[in-house]
């Protein structure tokens, strides 16, 4: 079970210093290693890597989150597909047990419209993963993003939980890319930035709901 040792107040948000997470500061990290780079496409970020094809995420320690707002900055690449994936989790019990929101940016400008359709993704694990909800629950958990961000520039993300609702936008878009109803019955639990194979955040800022 993951350690929390205490919530955020509903009252203030929280910056936490992605330069401390990459050395293992105020974090646990979960088949993930992360690097921090002062300039990375312009901006001060952390990069996380995991084994190619496999997924992980950093939890960001003492942290508790029910419903409210998280906002970053992610970077992936354009290409090859199925090469990049950034976003993060959520309602987090241990590594087996936690939803997440996460992009993919290979598939933002493709010209191909079935994988244009995957952009943005949510899941819940265990019972919900993508390939089940892309199987028995077509176009319902995975959106295009419109306007399509560059694959290999940084985009801004926000995301909005409020049970069961999670509505996420791009880059200031007054349309969500994303609206869906969560598939788990958990209410509170850590937040985490997840990727599979390599992906970069920066300007993490997490708001509970007053």
């Amino acid at each position: 079970m993951l350690t929390m040792v205490l919530a955020v107040s509903a009252t203030e948000s929280l910056t936490p210093d992605l330069k401390a997470l990459s050395e293992g500061k105020n974090s646990e990290a979960h088949r993930v290693t992360t690097e921090w780079v002062p300039d990375d496409g312009g901006k001060p970020a952390l990069k996380l890597k995991t084994v190619p094809g496999s997924d992980g995420f950093v939890v960001i320690s003492g942290v508790l989150f029910t419903n409210g707002v998280i906002e970053f900055d992610a970077k992936g690449k354009s290409g090859p597909p199925q090469s990049n994936f950034i976003g993060i989790a959520l309602r987090i019990e241990d590594e087996k047990n936690y939803d997440n929101v996460y992009f993919r940016p290979f598939n933002f400008r493709t010209t191909d419209p079935e994988r244009k359709s995957h952009a943005v993704q949510y899941s819940s694990l265990p019972n919900w993963p993508w390939p089940r909800l892309r199987a028995e629950r077509t176009g319902q958990f995975e959106k295009p993003i419109k306007p399509a961000p560059d694959g290999d520039a940084w985009f801004h993300a926000k995301i909005v939980i409020k049970k069961p609702k999670v509505t996420v936008f791009v880059n200031g878009a007054d349309k969500p890319s994303l609206e869906v109803n969560e598939l788990t019955s958990r209410i509170g639990g850590s937040v985490g930035l997840w990727c599979n194979t390599f992906g970069s955040i920066a300007n993490l800022k997490i708001t509970p709901e007053p």
